[in-house]
């Protein structure tokens, strides 16, 4: 037995970058016999080109993932970036919408040479404190929920590629960033089976992989350990109660909530395989949870015929398609429109007396997070992720011809000319560590409508955040700061504001 198949290790973009190329930690990983990678960044072709070559490095099937719920354009430059599920799941016809979505992902994946997209989320939108589910979330309502995973996943398996539901058994309900801590979820077994009738649709419609939440859960558990790291959640109730026998994998090993009263990401490694996980995310020290696997086997810590039957899973998961299909250009087309459909009002009207002859756009970004040392080391990351690029709404303006001017000084009175939009950049992001807003950004949004209470502001984020600003007269809601969605936005004002006089 090769315990090498147990791990599925991180490759960062700057490696997936370097087309045709891989570095002497992928050959080790290989030398090792890791079941396969995750990839973070890159761009489309170069990543392709990267995984052929693994591919023949490795001279086996191999298992070359990616977190996906917003598409494969979520990840890899030239590829198509998607509306948020929650945006998609809100639409009239959400069901055809999120199975187009969900083959979009697929077949760019493959397009790039991955075969499985850590996708869709299966929690719910339940907690208007969470601050990693958000707008990740297909919405609140766990019959819609289940539907809206069910279509996703069929959707996604039916082009080849291993679809992901997590974060078993639920990360709806916690108020703490798993990143940052290990939030625990008080709710009764009762409450809970809203939380898992996702998680149970998912697996009626043959999801090929479940992912573990670093939560704890009393009522399933009481021991108080994660579930990433509970027998009783993961062997007890997902692999005999569920009656699931697709694999298993942990959330990243790096993250507070799996190190725990773990206290070391080694030993999370190991609680991980006694409850059952088939395969470890991302360990940061690839020889020493080997060499800790390998000693916890050879005392009888470990079960050897359970990690048998976990790499028997890790095989037969491998073993699928990993042929590549082309990319197609409609995807974009069809996300743009799709995003537009999506962009709702909250609140006003967006309807000015005369065409404006400019727009004056003030930005307030609250989605840059400044990570420390150990989340960069847990991402597998050597420097601060670049801000995100706020370019596409002006873009767009500018292309559908209004002039569109940022307005960089704060506080600063605008100026009486142009219509003003405030751009409120609020997403769910990982080591955030909150829902809602800053304070910073809250005040410097109400210090923008102070000088102009006209403008109209755009949020892009979840829309109960919308409530910030009482006296905000027009409110946007845009989802997220995915580049589709702000050139959606862009194109739903500029269509609102087409045809004035």
């Amino acid at each position: 037995m090769n315990l090498g198949r147990l791990i599925l290790q991180g490759v960062h973009r700057r490696e997936a970058g370097r087309s045709g190329e891989i570095s002497p930690d992928v050959e080790r990983a290989l030398d090792a016999g890791v079941a396969g990678f995750v990839v973070f960044g890159g761009d489309l072709e170069s990543v392709r080109a990267w995984a052929q070559e693994v591919r023949r490095r490795a001279g086996r099937s191999v298992l070359l993932a990616t977190d996906a719920e917003r598409g494969a354009g979520q990840q890899f430059r030239g590829a198509t970036s998607l509306p948020p599920p929650r945006a998609l799941a809100a639409l009239p016809d959400r069901l055809e919408a999120i199975g187009t979505a969900a083959r979009i992902t697929a077949q760019e994946l493959r397009a790039a040479g991955l075969n499985w997209a850590l996708a869709p989320v299966a929690d719910l939108d339940i907690e208007a404190e969470n601050p990693i589910v958000g707008t990740r979330s297909f919405g609140s309502e766990p019959v819609q929920v289940s539907e809206c995973v069910r279509g996703w996943v069929a959707a996604c398996q039916s082009l080849g590629v291993l679809a992901c539901a997590k974060h078993f058994p639920g990360h709806g309900r916690t108020t703490t960033d798993s990143h940052l801590g290990l939030p625990v979820v008080a709710a009764s077994r009762a409450a809970l089976e809203a939380d898992l009738a996702p998680f149970r649709a998912a697996i009626d419609a043959g999801v090929a992989s479940v992912m573990s939440a670093h939560v704890a859960y009393p009522a399933l558990d009481p021991s108080g350990a994660p579930a990433s790291q509970s027998r009783r959640i993961l062997t007890g109730l997902l692999r005999e109660s569920f009656g699931f026998d697709g694999l298993i994998v942990s959330d990243a090993l790096g993250m507070a909530g799996a190190l725990g009263s773990a206290g070391s990401e080694v030993e999370a490694a190991l609680r991980a395989l006694e409850a059952g996980s088939d395969l470890l995310l991302a360990p940061s020290d690839l020889e020493a949870t080997l060499g800790a696997i390998g000693s916890a086997l050879r005392r009888g810590r470990l079960n050897g015929a359970q990690l048998e039957r976990s790499v028997e899973r890790v095989e037969r998961a491998a073993a699928g398609p990993a042929s590549q299909a082309p990319a197609d250009a409609t995807h974009a087309r069809w996300a743009l429109e799709t995003a537009t459909r999506a962009v709702e009002l909250l609140k006003g009207e967006v309807r000015p007396r005369r065409r404006p002859a400019s727009v004056q756009v003030a930005v307030v970004d609250d989605d840059v997070v400044r990570l420390s040392p150990e989340a960069l080391a847990a991402l597998g990351l050597e420097a601060q992720p670049p801000a995100p690029s706020r370019r596409a709404f002006f873009e767009t303006l500018e292309r559908r011809g209004f002039a569109a001017v940022r307005v960089l000084r704060d506080p600063d009175p605008w100026g009486s000319e142009g219509e003003p939009v405030i751009l409120c950049f609020a997403d769910v992001r990982g080591f955030k560590g909150r829902a809602g807003l800053s304070a910073e950004a809250e005040a410097a949004v109400a210090r923008r409508l102070r000088h102009r209470p006209e403008a109209l502001l755009v949020l892009f984020g979840h829309p109960r955040l919308g409530h910030a600003w009482p006296h905000a007269r027009t409110v946007v809601c845009a989802w997220s700061g995915d580049e589709v969605m702000q050139r959606a936005a862009a194109e739903w004002l500029a269509d609102a504001w087409e045809g004035v006089g």
